[in-house]
């Protein structure tokens, strides 16, 4: 796959591996950005994954542009080579659904013929690769929705949606980490904080990660809010390769 390199400006740099979407691509995405992280020395500010790009920032009074094509081009040969890839992780999300967790839940179910089982079913059933982070603090771009339980948005957003819900828009689904307006249809909610200004990292994730929702009841959902205030929940990750698993 060649990578096409577009100046954006005399201080950035963009990186476009393809005109589509695909895990395959963004995992090259991911994988670049990581490499670059290690080697980038001194010139290269900022980086910022996207869907299927790379756009990099840089200082052109530390760094060429010509010399930092040339060090992209160096680090994808170096990519190609390298024998062993760092596995994925995986993080389980629970979700308690339906109810005034998820008010849409029933309108998302009789619009598509299903039970309210039968979408916690197919929308629990599968990791989401997370494309990308964006809109705001913690918000994940998540891929890999079932078609079965597409659904189009609210005609009128909603002003308030409550921190953790997890709603479905279209072909996507995700996660609102903050209280925010938003028009996608509420399924289900999740006791966990995705953003935190005052933990390091922030956020529990980053864009190349899986998010697998994990149903549970309203109780546990309360057991687990309280872990989440009090600061001793942690989360479960699993080696997407290996299948072992940790904490963070």
């Amino acid at each position: 796959m060649k990578t096409e390199k577009v100046a954006a400006g005399d201080r950035a740099l963009f990186l476009n591996f393809a005109n589509r979407i695909s895990p395959q691509i963004n995992r090259k995405v991911h994988l670049l950005a990581s490499f670059i992280e290690k080697e980038k020395g001194e010139g290269i500010l900022e980086m910022v994954p996207t869907y299927r790009s790379l756009c990099i920032y840089y200082d052109p009074l530390r760094l060429t542009l010509k010399d930092l094509k040339t060090k992209i081009s160096q680090i994808e040969h170096e990519l190609e080579r390298a024998k062993k890839t760092p596995p994925a992780r995986v993080l389980e999300i629970p979700v308690v659904y339906g109810g005034e967790y998820g008010p849409d839940l029933g309108f998302v179910a009789g619009s598509l013929g299903l039970s309210e089982e039968e979408v916690i079913h197919i929308h629990s059933g599968r990791d989401y690769l997370i494309y990308m982070c964006g809109f705001s603090p913690g918000f994940s771009y998540l891929g890999g929705l079932d078609k079965r339980i597409a659904t189009p948005r609210l005609e009128t957003p909603r002003i308030r949606v409550p921190a953790g819900s997890v709603g479905i828009a279209e072909g996507q689904t995700g996660i609102y980490p903050l209280e925010s307006a938003g028009g996608w249809r509420l399924i289900g909610r999740t006791p966990l904080k995705l953003f935190d200004p005052y933990k390091d990292p922030p956020i529990p994730f980053v864009p190349g990660d899986y998010f697998r929702f994990i149903p549970i009841s309203e109780e546990e959902y309360q057991k687990i809010l309280e872990k989440v205030r009090r600061g001793d929940y942690k989360i479960l990750v699993h080696d997407s390769q290996q299948g072992s698993f940790s904490c963070i």
